[in-house]
């Protein structure tokens, strides 16, 4: 089973992915995340009660205005079929700009209370285990100081 340290200045969340379910998507957050790809980069979404998102390329600077449009450069599809595909607290799901337009930024769940939306509409690729208190932590702003990924 491979899973990921996510490092912040908050914490570390450590999380499990759904490689059954979504296994394009898991593939390509670990590739990108084994080059660096997310290391210092922000958080640069955060809203109550409903998620943290990160992984835009353009949030290491995140005084500039198109914060949040970036990606890795190309798109992945979504998968929605799966079994986990249910954004509950902890869920790592993609961000897009439409179907099939992912690439890099992606989405924690701070609960399920508002987030129900989102089931089938977003790929759902991992889960925070460890560390769930650390999503309640972070703030706009706050860095990924770095994504280890661990594989068994």
């Amino acid at each position: 089973m491979t899973t990921a340290e996510i490092q912040t200045p908050k914490g570390t969340m450590m999380v499990s992915f759904f490689e059954k379910d979504a296994p394009g998507t898991v593939e390509n957050f670990i590739s990108l995340a084994k080059k660096g790809y997310y290391d210092g980069l922000a958080f640069h979404r955060v809203i109550p009660d409903f998620v943290i998102q990160g992984g835009c390329p353009l949030s290491k600077d995140m005084s500039d205005p198109s914060v949040g449009t970036g990606g890795p450069g190309y798109q992945i599809k979504c998968e929605l079929t799966g079994d986990n595909q249910y954004h509950d607290k902890g869920v790592l799901s993609m961000a897009h700009s439409g179907r099939n337009t992912g690439g890099s930024q992606f989405f924690i769940c701070h609960s399920r209370s508002n987030t129900k939306h989102l089931d089938r509409q977003h790929t759902c690729f991992g889960k925070v285990f460890e560390g769930l208190d650390v999503i309640d932590k972070i703030r706009q702003g706050d860095k990924i100081e770095k994504i280890v990924i661990h594989e068994e």
